[in-house]
């Protein structure tokens, strides 16, 4: 199932948090906190200008994006976890 969002909302599905840490250390699944990485699935039109034009996103689909603890809403299609956010809860593009 596809999910299409509307104007400038973006669909984002948050990655896998890390089992280990950086020093090795295996973490329980009530230790791990909520990545704030994700990869853009999707996009809306982009945001109405006061021209009547969209604006561009400056994001793309497959763009592996940083994003705050409290971003988006979080909406569950099938079996599968997506945020609905706006371009503007996107912190930065990570290469």
């Amino acid at each position: 199932m596809k999910v299409v969002p509307l104007n400038d909302k973006i669909v984002v599905k948050r990655l896998e948090a890390e089992a280990k840490t950086a020093g090795g250390i295996v973490l329980p699944d009530a230790a791990k906190e909520k990545p704030r990485q994700g990869k853009v699935v999707s996009l809306g039109d982009g945001k109405r200008l006061e021209s009547g034009k969209r604006a561009e996103f400056q994001v793309k689909e497959g763009d592996k994006v940083l994003f705050s603890s409290y971003a988006g809403n979080e909406v569950t299609i099938g079996a599968e976890e997506f945020l609905i956010m706006t371009e503007d809860d996107v912190l930065a593009v990570v290469d």
